[in-house]
């Protein structure tokens, strides 16, 4: 298990206890994280689960793959530590990891 904190643009923040080997994009939808649609059901394919990671963790996360860089390409909002949440497995290494939900996600409208 590992500990998962999600944190909104506004600062708010939620901690979800997570089991090893889920993405954490299924971590946040199966707890109920704003934000974090999964749309595609984790197939890598339309980037409603774009987070950004916290800089203390980049070096404890593998590299995006070419595949998912080309989709955080199409975001406007990309930034040097953008990822998204369906291709980050959750593990022992992870235990304790920020990501911050862009603000334009999870708005109701």
């Amino acid at each position: 298990m590992a500990e998962i904190i999600f944190r909104r643009a506004d600062g708010a923040s939620q901690s979800v206890q997570a089991r090893n080997g889920f993405s954490l994009m299924e971590v946040a939808v199966n707890s109920g994280v704003d934000g974090i649609d999964g749309e595609c059901g984790g197939g890598c394919s339309c980037a409603t689960c774009h987070i950004y990671i916290d800089a203390a963790w980049l070096a404890a996360i593998e590299p995006a793959t070419s595949y998912e860089q080309e989709l955080l390409d199409c975001l406007d909002d990309v930034a040097v530590n953008s990822r998204l949440s369906c291709q980050l497995k959750v593990s022992d290494a992870v235990d304790g990891i920020i990501v911050t939900i862009p603000a334009h996600q999870g708005l109701a409208g």
